[in-house]
């Protein structure tokens, strides 16, 4: 029997990288999956592409647009879900931005725009999907922090506080919301996606040989995480972050 058979899921920030991966971990594992993407035409047919390729295999998803950073966008984004998959199982909170600065030089710009998707879209996702997980009894709810979030890096201040406010988040909900619905974090290294596309080859190198496991991460090291925290498997599991990291913080 499928693992998530009869169960349904929205995966934020699903059209590229660790969210398409989980996105397309969880449709094999027999879950509905709404794959979304942030409102533009480019991020639309990435979507409609991670659909395709989900449906190819025999699973069934949608394409769903939305901004998590923007509350009317989020609103309009959990009712659709609602109207065409019904009660939500799962919800993945995703979605993420990086960009790189010393904090002495940072743009506050910057700093808002990675607080906005990376913290402030975890909440805003989080709020109106679960009133009715409560209503049900029953919810899955992963939140993807970073090993960031705990060690910290240079050039990453405002990263690393929101990933640290991710993992804070899980905690402080977890307790609010147990047993009914479970809350963990993934908290992963840095992954060969194009979200480091911004970051520079020397930090790249560096960190390559930092690494007790002399690489970094691929999408396929974080998914089978993503399905277990789906899962009844980890029905014991709420206020957890797990770090498929390649022991970068060992935390």
């Amino acid at each position: 029997m499928e693992r998530l058979a009869d169960t349904t899921a929205l995966v934020t920030g699903a059209s590229t990288g660790i969210g398409k991966g989980i996105a397309i971990g969880l449709a094999e594992a027999g879950a509905t999956v709404a794959v979304n993407h942030p409102p533009t035409d480019k991020e639309a047919e990435r979507a409609q592409a991670v659909v395709d390729e989900i449906e190819a295999a025999g699973g069934t998803a949608i394409a769903l647009s939305g901004d998590v950073s923007d509350e009317e966008s989020v609103k309009a984004m959990v009712d659709t879900f609602d109207a065409e998959l019904g009660q939500m199982d799962v919800l993945v909170n995703n979605a993420g931005i990086v960009r790189q600065s010393r904090l002495a030089v940072m743009p506050v710009e910057m700093w808002d725009d990675v607080m906005a998707v990376d913290l402030r879209g975890v909440f805003l996702v989080t709020r109106f999907v679960l009133p009715k997980m409560l209503e049900a009894g029953h919810g899955r709810i992963i939140n993807m922090a970073s090993q960031l979030g705990f060690k910290g890096a240079p050039e990453l201040v405002h990263y690393s506080a929101a990933k640290g406010g991710v993992i804070a988040f899980t905690r402080a909900l977890a307790r609010e919301v147990a047993p009914d619905v479970t809350v963990n974090a993934i908290a992963p290294g840095p992954i060969e996606t194009e979200l480091l596309s911004d970051i520079s080859e020397e930090w790249r190198t560096n960190k390559e040989a930092e690494l007790p496991m002399g690489r970094l991460g691929r999408v396929e090291d974080v998914v089978p995480t993503a399905v277990f925290l789906a899962s009844d498997d980890s029905s014991y599991y709420t206020g957890q972050t797990l770090s498929p990291d390649g022991g970068d913080a060992m935390h």
